[in-house]
């Protein structure tokens, strides 16, 4: 029975990877003449517009799309119309071959923080595609920490050495491993690749790895986890030179969460010598029916 179990686990492990790709975002044509100070560029432009409550600052193109916690909604919409300020929280993941911009900023309304996503899609010098996700307390996030983020973690920073860093579609299928680890509850059966001392934060909580107080969370691989049958997720961008996959999950309906709800997280993977060394998302709660609104 333990062995049928198991062939049932490695089967179904087989074919969720086999189907992995074509949940990847599609590739789309990338800016050749933007490197990765040109992409850093735009996010900087992105945020100064946005504190400036003023979308024209923005080199955008007539066939801009924009959402905003998978809504659409117009150019200075949104958290634009609210935000008072940013504070120095702030990571960038720059995936030069697509020409993709992320970041992950904390901004303020009248002085309270909002933990913001942000995906920008540049093309001739042009943002083409905004996409972003804001978290504004616990009720959104099931967690919230945001004075624990004063400054990006050492962990996610840290810059490989060049013979350390796998190659793009490697580093990839090392981070599909963890929402397959997720989908049947146990990171063990798949064998994820974690580094010895990796760890987790979500919404600035430690938890997994070093700083976690929750009960048998030190070690991410072993950390009792649920099962998530319903989720999905699509990568968002690879930051070649750091090492970074950063994907869209929404992890479905379980019976942890309230009926038509889910969790829907970007989450970054540090990804270099074949193993991952730490996880770090913003994440909340939303519709578990409802798209991205970038299928």
């Amino acid at each position: 029975m333990h062995c049928r179990k198991s062939v049932a686990v490695s089967l179904a492990l087989l074919l969720f990877l086999s189907l992995a790709p074509a949940l990847r975002a599609a590739p789309k044509a990338a800016d050749a003449n933007c490197d990765r100070e040109c992409l850093r560029g735009f996010i900087t432009k992105y945020l100064d517009a946005m504190r400036a409550h003023n979308p024209g600052l923005l080199p955008t193109s007539a066939e801009l799309k924009v959402t905003e916690d998978s809504e659409p909604i117009q150019l200075g919409q949104g958290l634009w119309k609210s935000v008072s300020g940013m504070r120095p929280y702030r990571r960038d993941i720059l995936d030069v071959a697509r020409g993709i911009a992320a970041a992950k900023v904390v901004a303020e309304e009248a002085d309270d923080p909002v933990l913001l996503t942000v995906r920008l899609k540049v093309a001739g010098r042009k943002i083409t595609e905004i996409e972003t996700m804001t978290v504004r307390n616990q009720k959104e996030g099931a967690l919230f920490k945001p004075d624990a983020l004063r400054e990006p973690s050492p962990g996610m920073s840290v810059v490989p050495a060049r013979a350390q860093l796998n190659p793009r579609e490697e580093m990839i299928k090392i981070a599909e491993i963890y929402p397959a680890g997720l989908k049947i509850g146990s990171f063990i059966k798949v064998d994820a690749p974690f580094a010895p001392e990796a760890y987790r934060i979500e919404n600035g909580f430690a938890t997994a790895g070093l700083g976690c107080t929750r009960p048998q969370c030190e070690n991410i691989k072993t950390q009792p986890i649920i099962e998530h049958p319903g989720i999905s997720y699509r990568v968002v961008a690879v930051d070649e030179d750091l090492g970074i996959v950063l994907m869209r999950l929404n992890f479905g309906e379980t019976k942890q969460y309230e009926p038509g709800r889910a969790l829907v997280a970007w989450e970054e993977f540090k990804v270099y010598g074949g193993q991952i060394q730490a996880v770090e998302a913003f994440m909340r709660y939303m519709p578990s029916s409802k798209g991205s609104g970038w299928e």
